[in-house]
């Protein structure tokens, strides 16, 4: 069976739901998680998904902040919640696909939105900052984010974390800036390593290349200098590996009315 997936910070489902509308009209993934989708449960535009073909919905939001959502045409066996840092923050959400979607063998999918950690990147003049290591240590520690052998794992979200040299537009100038810090890096690769997770992007684009999948507001036009980083990310379990077929990375969308700052990031696959 033929499987495609969106993950995509869209920084405020409501206020974007045209873009998200314009973008599952022409992409049809099967599976589209967001992130910081900013709005309570019940405010979630829940019949525009539907309309649009994706009447299965699993939901983790707050008000104002954070929120993070998966909406599917396939249906859900199971959905679980996670919480980090004894925060109840909406930062994760996981379903698994089985039976009811005709799937011989299940897969599990984790939808993360990483802390992004603030401006300082100190844990000691900086909570936010800390509270982002600590939640990258968790990440690591955390038994049902270590699949092995012959489990079908997906995870993926904002981590908000561009780990390598190249996943940023100049290594140099940002190893003080949150996002890129050694710390951070060391962090978000350690918990990758030891979930033996598979990092579909560096597995089909070499490190040497640039990569990215966020450009700041603080910007006045983003394509002038191309200053991005790689903060959106999809790892797959070692069993799933072999059956990845596609990657994109919809970059036009950073240019499309009233955007996100970040761009949808879609891998096929083979289930």
């Amino acid at each position: 069976m033929r499987f495609s997936l969106t993950t995509w910070n869209i920084n405020s489902v409501r206020l974007r739901i045209d873009i998200v509308a314009k973008f599952l009209k022409t992409a049809r993934p099967d599976v589209l998680c967001l992130q910081e989708t900013k709005c309570i449960d019940d405010a979630f535009p829940l019949k525009r998904f539907k309309r649009l073909g994706y009447e299965h919905v699993a939901l983790n939001g707050q008000k104002g902040y954070h929120g993070v959502a998966i909406v599917s045409k396939l249906p859900f066996d199971n959905t679980d919640i996670r919480t980090f840092c004894d925060k109840i923050d909406s930062r994760h959400i996981s379903v698994s696909f089985g039976e009811k979607a005709q799937l011989a063998k299940p897969v599990v999918l984790h939808n993360f939105y990483v802390p992004a950690g603030g401006d300082i990147p100190d844990p000691a003049l900086n909570p936010k900052f800390d509270h982002k290591l600590k939640f990258l240590d968790e990440m690591k520690a955390c038994e049902p984010l270590h699949p092995r052998g012959d489990d079908r794992h997906i995870l993926v979200g904002d981590l908000n974390v561009a780990p390598h040299e190249n996943d940023v537009w100049s290594h140099k100038q940002l190893l003080k800036v949150v996002s890129h810090t050694p710390i951070e890096c060391e962090k978000l690769l350690a918990a990758q390593a030891h979930g033996e997770w598979f990092d579909v992007a560096r597995e089909r684009i070499p490190l040497s290349e640039k990569v990215y999948t966020w450009w700041s507001y603080r910007a006045a036009d983003w394509t002038v200098g191309d200053r991005g980083r790689r903060l959106d990310h999809i790892w797959v379990s070692r069993a799933l590996k072999d059956g990845v077929s596609d990657f994109r990375i919809t970059r036009d969308a950073r240019g499309w009315e009233r955007p996100s700052d970040h761009v949808p990031v879609t891998v096929t696959l083979d289930v």
